[in-house]
């Protein structure tokens, strides 16, 4: 139950600050940024694989655990209890925001600016990047050490940063569908639940072929 409640508190972590970096952006009149939004994914990011690498290996998001249960370093057992408690998390989070911000009508949710094609694309080669470094720096499946954090965290506020304005640079299901639900705006959202899988999935034989030997 720790590693599921760790699981359910970062991923509310990450949607509460990230999603809510979007929606006080707009409900300030941009007093945030769009490059303030990006740091806040980064470090939100960071911040729980430090508090939680060593209790669950902070994935808080269902991409990353079902790639590692592809790669055979996650039990399978345990990943439908993680992505269910990661989706509990980013519902609630979204929650909060709609308690916070009534009036706000997406709840920092990420939607195509574009094509859903042009989003789906990106989606799939931002995670495909994200997933690479979290291989890279993990221990079998936990995202954890020293330089875990700033790794995983950078690349995401790096994607972020470039990408987030075409397709929102979700890079997880979980932080897409909690804000689509509790807003009710659930257009596209194939493309955040497909894509990111699948660009972490593919991560996989690539990490195999590049990876150093020991």
């Amino acid at each position: 139950m720790k590693k599921y409640l760790a699981e359910f508190i970062g991923t509310y972590a990450m949607v509460f600050c990230g999603a809510g970096a979007i929606v006080i952006n707009q409900e300030s009149g941009g007093a945030v940024t769009h490059v303030g939004v990006a740091i806040t994914f980064g470090l939100i990011v960071m911040s729980m694989i430090y508090a939680f690498g060593n209790t669950s290996g902070a994935h808080i998001n269902p991409a990353v655990s079902i790639a590692f249960t592809v790669a055979g370093k996650f039990s399978v057992k345990k990943l439908l209890p993680y992505i269910s408690s990661q989706m509990a998390g980013a519902a609630l989070a979204a929650l909060t925001l709609k308690f916070l911000f009534p009036k706000n009508e997406f709840l920092g949710g990420t939607y195509p600016a574009g094509s859903d094609m042009q989003s789906f694309v990106l989606e799939v080669l931002l995670t495909f990047f994200l997933m690479l470094v979290i291989l890279q720096v993990a221990h079998g499946s936990k995202e954890q050490g020293m330089f875990a954090g700033l790794a995983i965290g950078g690349i995401v506020a790096l994607e972020a940063m470039f990408a987030g304005p075409i397709c929102g640079a979700s890079m997880n299901p979980a932080r897409s569908l909690g804000p689509a639900l509790i807003s009710g705006n659930l257009q596209s959202q194939w493309v955040y639940l497909s894509a990111p899988v699948a660009g972490a999935v593919l991560a996989i034989p690539i990490h195999n072929l590049t990876k150093a030997d020991k």
